[in-house]
């Protein structure tokens, strides 16, 4: 299998004012903020370039640069070095794991800014294989310092976290996922909220992972905490809500991958932390998303169990 593509995963096309999936909701917005912002220029390596939009006389701010990730993420920091804002997009392997060097020496070292936005989240087009699935991004991520990151977890989630990601100079990965929530969140700001009150435990379920947290959790005595911006962490909302030592975090990504900053924010009080997120073991494995989805324990069933088993062993 090659590790990289020329072909796009198909879209299914939705009305302007109710984009199909979070992947939409990007590619539509895109123009306008083109439009209205001259700082903006949209860097791509191949992926996307064949479902955006863009009238010609802004087509020269959409740099496709081919399959080429290293010089997709050293574009963007030259880029930015002129003073221009880059939107940056592919899945995410080819934007964060295999131009790593780049993200941390053409932005984070050189001081500058743009805006990473992955799609396909952990597997969401399991069609690709192994090359395509992205679980390691945040993690990778969190070894390097400034990041802000986003995990929306319905479409409408997406333009207002991107208008604010383009209106600044920093460094922010906004992290598409294929599935999504019934409903939005409210993302006006960056705090996490308390969806479900609870006595016997708290559960933070980050992103579009909440609708089968919150049915997974039906009937048992936990509180859930939504997360969508988990970088940084709203380490008060986090205080706030954990008022007994059992916290189970459910993340769509690694496995474990925030339960550093978890327990950093929680360091003077006890605490039993259960980890859930994407596996580390090697499955090998194409199927559909929902497959995935139970192979990690990520599927309603999979994770009533996993909670339900942690909050009883405390009793």
């Amino acid at each position: 299998m090659s590790s990289t593509t020329t072909t796009d995963p198909v879209i299914t096309s939705g009305s302007a004012s109710a984009p199909a999936d979070q992947r939409e909701a990007f590619y539509g917005l895109l123009p306008r903020l083109l439009a209205d912002d001259d700082r903006l220029v949209v860097v791509l390596a191949a992926v996307g370039a064949g479902y955006l939009d863009v009238p010609e006389e802004l087509a020269g701010r959409v740099v496709d640069v081919g399959i080429r990730e290293q010089l997709l993420v050293s574009t963007a920091g030259g880029l930015a070095l002129t003073g221009l804002r880059p939107v940056v997009h592919t899945f995410p392997p080819f934007l964060v794991e295999r131009p790593f060097e780049q993200v941390k020496l053409d932005l984070g070292h050189q001081g500058v800014g743009a805006v990473l936005v992955s799609a396909g989240g952990s597997y969401g087009w399991p069609a690709g294989g192994a090359t395509h699935f992205g679980p390691r991004d945040v993690a990778l991520l969190d070894t390097l310092d400034g990041w802000t990151v986003h995990a929306p977890g319905h479409p409408a989630e997406v333009e207002p976290l991107l208008r604010r990601a383009v209106a600044g100079d920093d460094r922010v990965y906004l992290r598409l996922d294929p599935t999504s929530n019934a409903r939005p969140a409210d993302v006006t700001d960056d705090r996490w909220r308390v969806v479900r009150e609870g006595g016997c435990g708290l559960v933070v379920a980050v992103g579009p992972v909440l609708d089968r947290v919150l049915a997974a959790t039906e009937g048992l005595d936990v509180a859930v905490l939504h997360a969508v911006t988990v970088r940084p962490v709203d380490a008060a909302a986090l205080r706030a809500a954990a008022h007994v030592p059992e916290v189970v975090l459910v993340e769509p990504w690694l496995r474990g991958t925030s339960s550093h900053l978890v327990a950093e924010a929680l360091r003077d009080r006890p605490l039993r932390l259960l980890a859930l997120g994407v596996d580390r073991a090697e499955h090998r494995a194409y199927g559909e998303v929902a497959d995935h989805d139970r192979l990690h324990g990520l599927d309603v069933a999979g994770l009533r169990r996993s909670v339900q088993g942690f909050v009883a062993a405390q009793r």
